[in-house]
Formats: structure tokens, C-alpha cells, sequence
């Protein structure tokens, strides 16, 4: 279950029990915050994944894309990923890149995702979708792949001068993404282990990262061949009104 897009969901009163009643039912559970309500975060139970948009780098940066609604949503920022370092669950950094807005600081981007010593660091491209009159982004701000890969390298240096280490282990082409693991949490001698033993967690939803952890298919590695994508799968090509397919 994404508890997700739909506001904030650590707002809701009873969403530790709504957790506890999504896993009695055996149903996982995928949680995204805006890192706005720290003391919340403190109190979630565990989840299958908590997530915390890292939206900017810094404060300035932070006013300009989110606008946020409370005056100190930098320090909640902050507090929230100190204590996110203390869950002892799978967390992660989930940053956003806007071209022009949010992807210069590589520096305060470590800073921060350093302070949550998070599992795993999701870094992908905004999507375009549609113009509005509350957003003046365009096509123009959508990075392409090739620049999300290299800020990832450019973030990747940055956080290894830091006392946690992470390594590039896995991307999609198709969604413009690119996946940050800790090696000391998810590799097992050579192998990724990122993918979800999902009944081995909701047999245990309090237990720890190593408990329920999964392979990671070779073709979602970072350099496959499938480029991300699930062999098992067919891709469907959209036909153009000039004749041509993509």
C-alpha cells in the first residue's frame, strides 16, 4: 500500500493503526513524508519503506521549490532525518531534480542525507506533467537520464567523504532514476541485496533491515543490459502521427 500523493499521511491521527491493520492483512506498506512533522516520524511504528523527500539542498533552495507552510521548515527538515537515523527500518532519501532549480548543491544534499544515515537514496527527474498556472516548470526542467546519472556520481563523491558509505547500485532508464545503497546494510559479499522478502517482513514487521532481505535481479543493476527494465515484461511502442514509433 503507497500511503502517498494524497497529503501528508503521518497527519492522519490513526495511521498507526491503519499500519497495523494493513499488515495484520498481510498488505505492505510504503510511506512518503515531507519531513514537516518530525515528532510524527518519532512516533511511526515501522513500515515495509519510509520514505522523506530531501526536495532541496539548502534553506533558500527549499523556500523556492516547496513552499513550505511553516516558517521553520528547514530545522523540521532536519530534525526529521536526525530522527530518522535512529529507525531501525529501511529509509530513504528521495530527491526530486528540477534543471535550473534544485541540482547544484551536491554538497548540502550530503550534508542532509548524512544526518538520516538513510538505507538507500532515490534520485530521480521531475516529470512534466501538463501546464499550470501554480507551476511555471516546463519540458526544459526535466533533466534527462545522463544528468541525473552524473549529479548521482557527483552526490556519491560527496557522501563518501562522509562516515557512511554508499555505492551506485541500481537504475531505470525509463523513469529517469538512479538508486544509492548502503553496502554495509544491503550487500551480501558481491551481491545487492535491495528487493523486499515482503513476507518475510510482515512476519516480522518490527524486525531488523537484514531480515528481510531480497536479491536484486541482475537486470536492474546499474550498466544491464535491460537498462532497468524487467525482461519478463513487454514494452509497448506508441505510434506517432508522422508514421513513426517510440
Amino acid at each position: 500500500c503507497a500511503l502517498s500523493l494524497v497529503g501528508e499521511p503521518i497527519m492522519y491521527p490513526r495511521i498507526n493503526e491503519l499500519i497495523g491493520e494493513l499488515h495484520a492483512r498481510r498488505i505492505s506498506t510504503f510511506l512518503v513524508t515531507n519531513a514537516q512533522f518530525p515528532e510524527a516520524i518519532a512516533a511511526l511504528r515501522p513500515v515495509t519503506q519510509l520514505y522523506v523527500s530531501v526536495d532541496a539542498a539548502n534553506e533558500d533552495a527549499l523556500k523556492k521549490i516547496d513552499r513550505p507552510l511553516f516558517s521553520d521548515a528547514w530545522d523540521r527538515l532536519r530534525r526529521s532525518l536526525e530522527i530518522l537515523r535512529a529507525k531501525k527500518q529501511r529509509t530513504v532519501a528521495r530527491l526530486t531534480l528540477v534543471k535550473g532549480y534544485n541540482e547544484s548543491d551536491v554538497d548540502g544534499y550530503a550534508e542532509l542525507i548524512s544526518l538520516g544515515a538513510v538505507t538507500l537514496v532515490e534520485i530521480k527527474g521531475v516529470t512534466f506533467c501538463g501546464k499550470s498556472d501554480a507551476s511555471d516548470l516546463t519540458m526544459e526542467s526535466c533533466p534527462w537520464f545522463r544528468e541525473v546519472l552524473e549529479f548521482a556520481r557527483r552526490l556519491l563523491d560527496a557522501l563518501n567523504e562522509k562516515t557512511i558509505k554508499y555505492e551506485l547500485a541500481c537504475a531505470h532508464e525509463h523513469s529517469v532514476s538512479v538508486l544509492l545503497a548502503r553496502p554495509d546494510q544491503l550487500k551480501r559479499g558481491d551481491r545487492w541485496h535491495t528487493w523486499i522478502d515482503y513476507d518475510a517482513f510482515l512476519d516480522t514487521p518490527d524486525g531488523a533491515i537484514g531480515d528481510y532481505l531480497a536479491p536484486t535481479p541482475q537486470w536492474a543493476l546499474l550498466g544491464a543490459d535491460e537498462r532497468g527494465f524487467d525482461p519478463a515484461d513487454t514494452r509497448l511502442y506508441k505510434q506517432k502521427a508522422n508514421g513513426k514509433s517510440r
